[in-house]
């Protein structure tokens, strides 16, 4: 039985307690609430792990319109096991 997580809108979403498959879907709903809220940087944290997390996310990213721009994280930031997502203003799309 999957158990449902209680995941905070406040621009930081972390990964690490959910698999590749899951991202996806996770990753748009949680960029949604942030452009909803008015949330315009967030940072995913995806870990360094085997990248499988980063390239889904990043995939994820580059197909989504109300993403204006991301990359990886700078490294007080999380480095290369995070990355900062700029959402474009305006409604969620």
């Amino acid at each position: 039985m999957d158990e449902a997580h209680e995941i905070p809108v406040d621009g930081v979403l972390d990964l690490h307690t959910f698999q590749a498959r899951e991202a996806k879907d996770l990753v748009v709903e949680y960029l949604r609430a942030c452009q909803a809220k008015g949330i315009r940087d967030v940072r995913i944290i995806h870990g360094k792990g085997t990248g499988a997390l980063l390239r889904t996310v990043h995939t994820v990213l580059e197909g989504l319109p109300a993403v204006a721009s991301y990359g990886l994280a700078p490294l007080e930031a999380g480095g290369w096991g995070a990355t900062i997502v700029r959402l474009k203003d305006g409604p969620a799309e």
